[in-house]
């Protein structure tokens, strides 16, 4: 049986996830982040992207963050997200919508979603279908 820690994915709205995992990667603002059990305490910056979990057991599950922080201990990751959604319940239209307004009007303050973080939504969506597909 593989090794595992907690983890807890939280948002402003709502908890996403809470239980036992065995790997977690992060876009991290300085970098990709890996985290096995009994890694070195941590804390980062988050930027626009997808959380990957494998969960005890092996299955994967993705969730967007929008931005927010990820603090590592001895036995816990704690994701602490401005704003995060499961993939699956990601607008993937809406995400194309907003890229493409995004691009449009780079600097248009009634943009609801950022160049970044429509990519990062669009990217997470992209992954899903590719766990569903395998």
């Amino acid at each position: 049986m593989a090794m595992t820690m907690h983890c807890n994915v939280v948002s402003a709205e709502k908890k996403l996830f809470d239980g036992r995992i065995e790997f977690l990667v992060a876009s991290g603002v300085m970098g990709e982040l890996g985290i096995l059990p009994g890694h070195a305490p941590l804390l980062s910056e988050l930027k626009p992207g997808t959380i990957k979990l494998t969960k005890q057991g092996g299955a994967e599950e993705l969730i967007y963050v929008s931005s927010g922080f990820l603090e590592v201990q001895s036995s816990t990751v704690t994701v602490l997200a401005d704003t995060a959604e499961r993939a699956g319940d990601l607008d993937e239209a809406a995400a194309k919508e907003a890229l493409e307004a995004a691009k449009r009007a780079v600097d248009d303050e009634s943009v609801d979603l950022s160049y970044e973080q429509a990519v990062a939504q669009l990217r997470t969506i992209q992954l899903l279908k590719g766990i569903r597909n395998k």
